[in-house]
C-alpha cells in the first residue's frame, strides 16, 4: 500500500518567525516606521508573504497608501532570499523524517512560502533530500487553503495520504482536499486545537511515526 505523507513548512518542519520577524523590521527601518513585535509577525504566517506584508502595512498604519504594500514586499523578499539565519527546525525533524522513510512512506511538501526560499530552506536543513515532490506559493495559480497544491503534491507522490501542519490554513486544506489532517500543535496556529479538525495531534516530532505507522496500519488491516 502506497503511504503519502506531504508537509506544510514554516510552523511545522521549520521555525521561521524569528527570521521573518527580522526581514520585516529591516524593511520598517529602512522605511523610518514602527517595527513590529515578534508576536505580531508570528501571528501574520500562514497565506504567505504577500498577505504577511499586507498585515505589517496595516499595523503600521498604511493601509491607505496604494504603493505601500509593492514597495515594502519587494524589499522584504530581498531580506527573505536569504540564507536561515535565525530559522531553525522543530526537535526531532530529521530523525522523523528518517523513520518514515523507513516505514516506506512518500514524502512532499505543500507550503504557502514562496519558491525561491522554500528551496533555500529546504536546502540549508537536508529537508530536500526526504521530499520527492514540493508545491510552494508559486506553483499554481491557487494557493492554501485552496486544495488544489496539496491535491498535486499528493498525485506527485502517487495516490492520497496525510496532510501534517500546524494552523487554521493547513486544517482547513486537508478538509477541502478530502485528507486526514495531522496537526501539530506547537506552530502558528491561533485557535485551540480542539476547534481544528484533525484526525491526530501530536507536540513533539518523536510522535508522528507512530501515529503514521497506526494510520496507515488501521487501513491494511
Amino acid at each position: 500500500m502506497l503511504k503519502s505523507v506531504v508537509f506544510d513548512l514554516d510552523g511545522t518542519l521549520i521555525d521561521s518567525a524569528p527570521d521573518l520577524h527580522r526581514a520585516a523590521n529591516v524593511v520598517l527601518r529602512s522605511e523610518g516606521l514602527p517595527e513590529i513585535t515578534f508576536d505580531q509577525a508570528r501571528s501574520f504566517i500562514g497565506k504567505g508573504a504577500s498577505v504577511l506584508i499586507e498585515r505589517v502595512v496595516e499595523s503600521v498604519g498604511l493601509a491607505d497608501d496604494p504603493e505601500a504594500h509593492p514597495r515594502l514586499l519587494g524589499k522584504f523578499m530581498r531580506e527573505y532570499e536569504r540564507d536561515p539565519a535565525l530559522t531553525v527546525l522543530y526537535p526531532g525533524v530529521i530523525d522523523a523524517l528518517a523513520r518514515l522513510e523507513l516505514l516506506g512512506c512518500a514524502m512532499g511538501l505543500c507550503t504557502n512560502k514562496p519558491e525561491a526560499p522554500t528551496h533555500i530552506a529546504l536546502k540549508h536543513f537536508g529537508l530536500d533530500r526526504h521530499l520527492r515532490a514540493v508545491a510552494s506559493a508559486d506553483t499554481l495559480p491557487v494557493r492554501k487553503p485552496d486544495p488544489a497544491p496539496l491535491i498535486k503534491v499528493m498525485h506527485d507522490l502517487g495516490g492520497p495520504g496525510l496532510y501534517v501542519g500546524d494552523s487554521e490554513v493547513d486544517a482547513e486544506t486537508a478538509e477541502r482536499a478530502g485528507l486526514p489532517f495531522v496537526l501539530f500543535t506547537e506552530g502558528y496556529r491561533k485557535s485551540p486545537v480542539e476547534d481544528l479538525p484533525h484526525a491526530y495531534a501530536f507536540d513533539h516530532w518523536d510522535q508522528l511515526p507512530g501515529i503514521v505507522a497506526q494510520h496507515f496500519g488501521a487501513l491494511e488491516a
